[in-house]
């Protein structure tokens, strides 16, 4: 199954096609790559006039923007009662990744239907976008990441969301903060991560998703309370398919008699097709 971002009005997928992405980020035009998109456009994506700039691919690695018009160095878009600063970013990115618009509205829900004061836990927290939807519904966060930086880019998206208090940012490489958590007791309702596929912590630590996220959720999971709302695994990495992600929720969570959701992430195209962006892997307490 495939849960599909299809709510934004101030963003959209215009086309697809030879690697890329026409995006509209309100009034901005950009086209970067995406390696999921390996069918042939329908037409010369390049030459659309509306464009602002383009992520070019560099034959040793990495790549950099063209600029084409005029544009904000940066602005901001916004989703239902959010809104979030994006700008050209190193790495083709934006600092916003608007399918898990599908996330963040699943979490608010179970948030707001909880009747009950919730604590969240997101590692790997990036620029906040869980972060900011799970506070604005109600939740009081701790948001983790090692890079400065994307931490205090949440703090912008939150203020600009009109949050002025409920989330504790951390700058920290995450599994050393998870070993303190508990090491003091500490207990969250819900556990977020977004971990990478492949990096490095600020003392050298090594990550490579396919050998430390098991161990990882089952260390989380110590953080866990009595009663859990629910505990989220996004992967942006091509291989993990979303049934790895439910084996490991079910192994390491077993026995608290919750249930567990494994799907396809996409966000909805002006071609009418579904542009597949991972997969998540939710379990839900009761």
């Amino acid at each position: 199954m495939m849960k599909i971002a299809e709510n934004w009005k101030e963003y959209a997928v215009l086309a697809t096609g030879d690697g890329y992405k026409l995006e509209r980020w309100k009034d901005v035009f950009l086209l970067r790559p995406d390696p999921q998109v390996i069918w042939k456009a329908e037409r010369d994506l390049f030459a659309d006039p509306r464009i602002h700039a383009v992520y070019r691919r560099s034959d040793r690695g990495g790549g950099a923007w063209e600029y084409r018009k005029p544009m904000p160095e940066e602005w901001t878009v916004g989703y239902r009662d959010l809104t979030f600063k994006v700008k050209p970013m190193g790495f083709k990115h934006t600092g916003l990744f608007p399918e898990q618009a599908v996330n963040w509205d699943c979490m608010a829900s179970l948030i707001r239907g909880a009747g009950r004061p919730v604590k969240v836990l997101n590692l790997f927290a990036y620029t906040g976008g869980a972060s900011v939807a799970c506070a604005k519904a109600g939740a009081e966060v701790t948001h983790v990441d090692a890079a400065k930086g994307m931490v205090e880019r949440a703090g912008e998206n939150a203020r600009l969301s009109g949050i002025g208090k409920g989330i504790r940012y951390i700058v920290d490489d995450c599994k050393k903060f998870v070993l303190r958590e508990i090491r003091r007791g500490s207990r969250y309702d819900a556990v977020i991560m977004d971990p990478p596929s492949y990096g490095r912590g600020p003392g050298g630590e090594m990550w490579k998703i396919e050998e430390s996220l098991f161990p990882f959720v089952g260390l989380c999971a110590r953080l866990l309370s009595e009663e859990p709302l629910f505990f989220l695994i996004n992967s942006y990495t091509t291989g993990l398919q979303p049934m790895v992600l439910h084996n490991i929720l079910k192994l390491c969570l077993r026995g608290r008699g919750g249930t567990i959701d494994a799907y396809e992430v996409g966000i909805a195209t002006e071609e009418g097709i579904p542009l597949p962006c991972g997969a998540g892997g939710m379990y839900i307490y009761g």
